[in-house]
């Protein structure tokens, strides 16, 4: 079930709720009673090792490069 981040208004305390997707939006009580909370944007974190991170493993290279128009050269 995914936890959503909120903040009181009125004492400054952030908190988490799990709840589902479909509650994500529906008001939260703050820890302390107060019914004046907003929800907060939340960072995603995922854990595990890239390839990139592993022991011997190249750097990317730097200055992008990527392919696309502006990215592959194509645009001047």
């Amino acid at each position: 079930m995914p936890r959503y981040e909120y903040r009181c208004r009125e004492c400054d305390t952030q908190f988490e709720l799990a709840r589902p997707m479909a509650e994500s939006g529906a008001p939260a009580d703050c820890p302390n009673g107060h019914g004046d909370t907003v929800k907060l944007l939340s960072t995603v974190a995922v854990g595990g090792a890239s390839a990139a991170s592993a022991p011997g493993a190249a750097a990317a290279p730097a200055g992008g490069g990527g392919g696309g128009c502006c990215g592959g050269g194509c645009c001047g």
